[in-house]
């Protein structure tokens, strides 16, 4: 997943496994949590970074965790649209292949309800395409989770469950802002099977 706009040749990952992989994984997180690091893989360490602002451009849709675990979410409908329509093809002025799940205009916290959006971040958005948006990433302090490497379903979803451990000890590098966070799927998520996801989430 290298180069401008390579989308048709390099996720294949994605045709393979993402379809309805958030949806998919609240639903067996509880058998995921049951598994040893040593199933899954190792984690590497949470680091904070300073993030630079950016854009994405994709499809977005209003949803929330309580939704998601029900079975008929919104976010496994997202993938299957964005892959079956081939939204990455349309999008236009990306800056490379890399795919970002964002999560964003929290109402509250995460059991609340928040825009999801699935895109690619863009050099401009002077012109988006009809049926999708434009969204600002703002610059600030994230602290980078990077998953287990293993099976996708299984690791972004132990992934998000080490973000939430990590903040009901109050262990995060800061306190959550529920501004915007993101799940980042590059070169190293080509193997559905060996997948490894950074989740970036922001803090004041």
């Amino acid at each position: 997943m290298t180069g401008s706009g390579e989308l048709s040749s390099g996720p294949a990952f994605l045709r393979l496994s993402l379809i309805g992989v958030i949806g998919i994984s609240f639903l067996c997180l509880a058998t995921v949590l049951a598994m040893t690091a040593a199933e899954l893989g190792s984690a590497a360490q949470p680091r904070i970074v300073e993030l630079p602002g950016f854009s994405v451009i994709g499809i977005q849709v209003r949803t929330s965790n309580a939704k998601e675990v029900t079975g008929g979410g919104a976010i496994p409908k997202q993938w299957d649209k964005f892959l079956k329509e081939g939204i990455a093809d349309k999008i236009p002025s990306k800056v490379d292949s890399t795919i970002y799940a964002v999560y964003t205009n929290y109402a509250s916290d995460h059991n609340g309800e928040y825009d999801f959006i699935i895109g690619m971040k863009v050099s401009s958005v002077s012109d988006v395409p009809p049926g999708m948006v434009a969204k600002k990433i703002p610059s600030g302090r994230f602290e980078v989770i990077t998953s287990a490497k293993g099976p996708v379903a299984q690791v972004v979803p132990k992934a998000w469950q080490q973000v939430w451990s990590l903040e009901d000890n109050k262990q995060l590098g800061g306190v959550r802002a529920y501004k915007a966070e993101l799940e980042l799927y590059d070169q190293r998520s080509q193997n559905p099977q060996d997948s490894q996801v950074d989740l970036y989430v922001g803090l004041k």
